[in-house]
């Protein structure tokens, strides 16, 4: 355990994992940060698919196409990962909620007459609930010692989350790698962009 500005400092994307899997006791640990994560209306709209082992492979079967695989200098490193974790957000859930008398005043549930639903909601709140989820997951990650790395999803979402179980009411919000870093790690060109002044991004008092 280290102290909490220590762990954002030294968090980062790992691209490159060790192939050994992780303890069972670990791997539950770094999903328990989630369940505290903040929850719109105390839905608990979010959830995870954890895959291991076998599993891993069909994956990045469903999520990524053989021509990427090939080509990607980053593949090898990213499929080592030993924990590949889907973060799941349910719209449906949401509209559930706010449609209970205590929200329903907000419009974003099911008014029965047509309105409200998900296209009501201007900011999706699953999506935030989902984030902050998975940003609790990354965290713990760094504080246990381990390389994590965020995957956004690009294609064939519904065959995916079918191939695993997930209800169809479900949305992928996107993947989680968790494993040890193997130090091969290949620099992404995004670091070369400066960071944004403190002042750029803290604007007090009004823009």
């Amino acid at each position: 355990m280290v102290e909490f500005s220590e762990v954002l400092r030294r968090r980062h994307m790992v691209r490159s994992f060790e192939a050994g899997p992780l303890d069972d006791g670990l791997v539950r640990g770094l999903f328990e940060p989630a369940l505290r994560a903040p929850s719109a209306g105390n839905t608990a709209g979010t959830a995870w698919v954890v895959l291991e082992g076998a599993e891993r492979a069909r994956y990045w079967e469903l999520a990524t196409t053989e021509e990427w695989q090939t080509r990607s200098r980053r593949f090898e490193g990213l499929s080592r990962a030993p924990v590949v974790a889907l973060s799941l957000a349910s719209p449906a859930a949401y509209v559930e909620r706010y449609s209970e008398p205590d929200k329903a005043p907000s419009g974003l549930g099911d008014t029965g007459s047509g309105g409200g639903g998900p296209e009501a909601w201007p900011v999706p709140y699953w999506f935030g609930d989902a984030a902050f989820a998975t940003m609790g997951v990354l965290l713990a990650a760094t504080d246990a010692g381990l390389g994590a790395a965020f995957l956004g999803n690009f294609r064939h979402e519904h065959e995916l989350l079918a191939a695993f179980g997930v209800p169809p009411h479900w949305r992928l919000f996107g993947t989680v790698l968790l494993g040890r870093p193997d130090g091969g790690d290949h620099r992404s060109a995004s670091l070369d962009r400066e960071r944004p002044a403190f002042d750029e991004v803290v604007r007090r008092q009004g823009w």
